[in-house]
């Protein structure tokens, strides 16, 4: 195994976390690799902070051009959601979408710090700013999640348990059970990047949400009847998740985030094709 390879998983993971992309973070790990080709590496003392430091900076590099082109993004805008194993509590769909909300800088020195634990040095040299500046920025950005996120997240077998019976609900058209899930305040966000038929603002208000929802469940989409549709409880993002297929394509996937009591705060919906690429492609990512 090479060099490259030994931390070519972390440094994926540490890109798709700031990206929300797969197929960017896959980009930002090719350019990396071509990056350290070219290298001198008889002067790498450290070969994974100099790695560390490149990828952060090439992602940094794609997140500020993606992020000019997400204003112009026809609906809501939902990071990518890709297959994964084991425990992965900071890639939640719904965590990504609250990291839109910091600044680039914001976002890279937050992931390296929450996700992984390096320490202020090691993320001012990745990001090439002083170790305080780093502080002040892993401060303010600690902040801004905290003030958007539950206290208490969901364990995993909750999380299950609530998607399991969400799903029995929505593809059965049985709205008192939806509104038994769906907290009063509920938002369903749908990315369909004007692609595919969703709404194009936010739904608020858990009965416009049951509404929603056993309507789309209850008539063809794109094509696809609802009896020629399949759905599967998989592992997505670190949580369970939903991915309906019809027509021998993937056509969207479902993540549900939590309140403090447990019920459904927000419902991420992905139907833009070119989001469910790593999901058709079956991989399973362990980040």
């Amino acid at each position: 195994m090479t060099v490259f390879d030994q931390y070519r998983n972390l440094l994926f993971s540490i890109a798709y976390r700031i990206l929300g992309s797969a197929a960017d973070a896959e980009d930002a790990v090719q350019d990396s690799w071509l990056k350290w080709s070219a290298a001198d590496r008889s002067k790498v003392a450290d070969p994974k902070a100099y790695l560390v430091r490149i990828v952060s900076n090439t992602a940094l590099d794609r997140l500020r051009a993606a992020s000019a082109r997400r204003e112009t993004y026809l609906g809501p805008w939902l990071p990518e959601p890709i297959l994964t194993s084991g425990e992965v509590p900071d890639v939640a769909p719904a965590l990504l979408l609250v990291l839109e909300n910091l600044t680039p800088l914001e976002r890279a020195v937050f992931v390296l710090r929450e996700a992984f634990a390096f320490s202020y040095d090691e993320i001012a040299e990745a990001v090439e700013r002083t170790p305080e500046s780093v502080r002040q920025t892993a401060h303010r950005a600690r902040e801004h999640v905290r003030a958007r996120r539950p206290r208490f997240p969901a364990d995993r077998d909750r999380q299950r348990a609530v998607t399991e019976r969400f799903f029995a609900a929505a593809t059965g058209g049985d709205i008192n059970t939806l509104m038994e899930l769906l907290a009063p305040d509920v938002t369903l966000w749908t990315d369909g990047g004007g692609k595919v038929r969703q709404a194009m603002r936010p739904v608020h208000g858990a009965e416009r949400v049951a509404t929603w929802l056993a309507g789309v469940g209850s008539r063809p989409y794109e094509g696809v009847r609802p009896d020629q549709m399949s759905a599967a409880l998989v592992e997505l993002n670190g949580g369970a998740g939903v991915v309906f297929s019809g027509a021998g394509r993937v056509i969207a996937t479902i993540t549900l985030d939590l309140d403090d009591d447990g019920r459904v705060a927000a419902i991420l919906n992905t139907a833009n094709p070119d989001k469910l690429a790593a999901i058709r492609s079956g991989v399973v990512h362990s980040l």
